[in-house]
């Protein structure tokens, strides 16, 4: 139909998991490396989730490429089933034989056990995939727990990778699966692609189907970014969509109204992308609202100081600084004033069970004066709902002192669960911690003892910034940049329009990050904005500098 209108080979949008069309971000990338970690490690379980459409499969199958060639993989695509049937049908995958007609448990067990020695003895490596795992019973994922009991003195004979959507990590918190959840030995929550990833996919499925001209505006890319939210499948199916449509109305190629006019069409007849695509709709029209209200006060209202955001409570005031600020809540948040005292053992079971993920998100969100429900799977997103964004790092002690802001740190307790705090307070010797509604002093070299280096802030990027800015970068962040670096500087903002990232403004950038031990790249990106921030702005909450006064 449109493939030979628009030159193409073949149709480059399909849905289909085509791996000449792979496309590997930073974030599958990422998510690869934790699986392929977990599958080094002396087996268990490995975890991969994401919502529909982010690209599990995608990561999965790269994964497969990794595993020697003399394993032996089971692969369960339907785990709507009871425990006999999941037995079975690994039995059935990995070619165990077992009596006809049976439905005993214990049959299969045995079979499957005396397979994983048999493997083990021959050197071999036995891996069960398991896909839209959220489906699993509790029975089920019990069951799949007992078979990887088998082990030797050093490993597991058994191997767990399971792929699901985010309901899967609920799941696996639940008090009757602990058991299953302390075994596993590496995870990963695949998020979208941001702007920048979703338009070099967009180019690389094009390049691969014959064409290297851009077939969509600007506005259109950004609008599809916008009302496909970064989701690859949500993706493929508006660009599929609007290049037929193009097609039809004989464009050379695809423009904002086009777009708008296929999300549109697609409300009225794909049910399985309704609600999504409705959200994000309202999302975009919400940040165009916002957007123009800026825009209005910038024109119409007197200049104001310069920040991320402003805040109720008074802030410094620098003659220098002319652009409007975000809007946002006042941090002057007070701690609440219980902390354990000295006599209080250091990770008492009373801390550990208020150690949740949830709780830790309150604490942080609290710090923002954010709402925060106990119902959020996902943090990233509720951040977005409030207007900020979620920073995920490994890193040390340094690099959160470096940063300054509170964050949620992985922890791990003394029988090898997870647990999760909100680190409130930071200096050389020690750090307070935020536990449910408990806060305690912990020395730093205690910390580190069950930190597993995996931290989340939060920030608010200025509403010019979307993606990170490179030298030669053009735009209106590059004015609010002149304007920031004026501030530091303590010099005039230019009185000449800078039109591009370069010169003497990409000099003092790189001569402000330097100053921050980063690296000088003159790359703008979340590390460097959130310094930036830390220098001009006391609206934000920070780490408390000598958490020994914060009793």
């Amino acid at each position: 139909m449109y493939t030979e209108y628009f030159g193409l080979r073949e149709k480059p949008f399909s849905i289909a998991p085509d791996p000449e069309y792979l496309y590997m971000s930073a974030r599958h990338r990422e998510a690869l490396a934790h699986l392929i970690y977990g599958m080094q490690t002396a087996g268990g379980f490995v975890l991969l989730t994401g919502e529909v459409g982010t690209g599990k499969t995608t990561v999965c199958r790269c994964l497969l490429e990794q595993i020697p060639e003399d394993a032996e993989i089971a692969f369960v695509l339907n785990p709507k089933v009871n425990a006999a049937e999941l037995l079975e049908t690994i039995c059935d995958e990995l070619r165990i034989p077992y009596p006809k007609q049976t439905a005993s448990i214990k049959v299969f067990v045995d079979a499957i056990n005396r397979f994983l020695l048999e493997t083990h003895a021959r050197g071999g490596k036995t891996v069960l995939i398991i896909d839209e795992a959220q489906n699993l019973s509790i029975d089920v994922l019990e069951q799949i727990r007992l078979l990887t009991n088998l082990e030797t003195n050093k490993e597991k004979l058994l191997q767990v990778i399971m792929i699901g959507q985010p309901e899967l990590r609920d799941m696996l918190k639940r008090q009757e699966l602990r058991q299953l959840e302390q075994r596993v030995t590496a995870r990963y929550h695949l998020q979208p692609l941001n702007s920048t990833e979703a338009l070099a996919y967009i180019k690389h499925r094009l390049n691969i189907a014959g064409v290297d001209r851009p077939l969509f505006s600007r506005r259109a890319l950004r609008k599809l970014y916008l009302l496909s939210g970064g989701v690859p499948r949500l993706i493929n199916l508006l660009c599929d969509r609007a290049l037929l449509g193009a097609y039809v109305t004989n464009q050379n190629s695809v423009g904002y109204k086009l777009v708008h006019t296929t999300a549109k069409e697609i409300l009225a007849t794909d049910t399985g992308t309704q609600v999504r695509l409705r959200t994000l709709m309202r999302m975009s029209a919400a940040i165009l609202i916002v957007g123009a209200l800026v825009v209005l006060s910038m024109v119409f209202l007197p200049p104001t100081n310069l920040d991320f955001k402003t805040s109720p409570a008074p802030v410094e005031q620098n003659p220098i600084a002319d652009s409007v600020s975000l809007p946002a809540p006042d941090i002057a948040v007070e701690l609440p004033k219980n902390a354990v005292g000295k006599d209080t053992p250091i990770w008492s079971p009373s801390l550990w069970d208020n150690a949740t993920r949830s709780a830790a998100a309150q604490q942080l969100f609290l710090l923002w004066n954010m709402p925060y429900s106990t119902e959020e799977t996902d943090i990233d997103t509720a951040a977005n709902r409030v207007g900020l964004s979620n920073f995920e790092r490994r890193g040390s002690l340094a690099t959160l002192r470096e940063l300054n802001r509170p964050a949620i740190l992985t922890l791990q307790d003394d029988a090898g669960n997870t647990r999760y705090a909100t680190l409130t307070g930071l200096n050389t010797t020690s750090a307070l911690l935020t536990f449910g509604e408990h806060i305690v002093r912990i020395p730093a070299a205690e910390l580190v003892k069950h930190w597993r280096g995996e931290f989340i802030l939060l920030w608010q990027a200025p509403p010019e910034y979307s993606t990170p800015v490179y030298p030669g970068h053009q735009g209106e962040i590059i004015h609010w940049l002149e304007r920031q670096l004026a501030i530091i500087n303590q010099r005039q903002p230019s009185t000449t329009a800078q039109r591009s990232l370069g010169g003497t403004l990409l000099d003092e950038l790189r001569q402000f990050q330097a100053s921050k031990g980063l690296t000088p790249d003159g790359i703008l990106g979340p590390v460097t904005l959130i310094h930036l921030n830390n220098v001009t702005s006391n609206t934000h909450p920070r780490l408390q500098p000598d958490p020994e006064n914060q009793h």
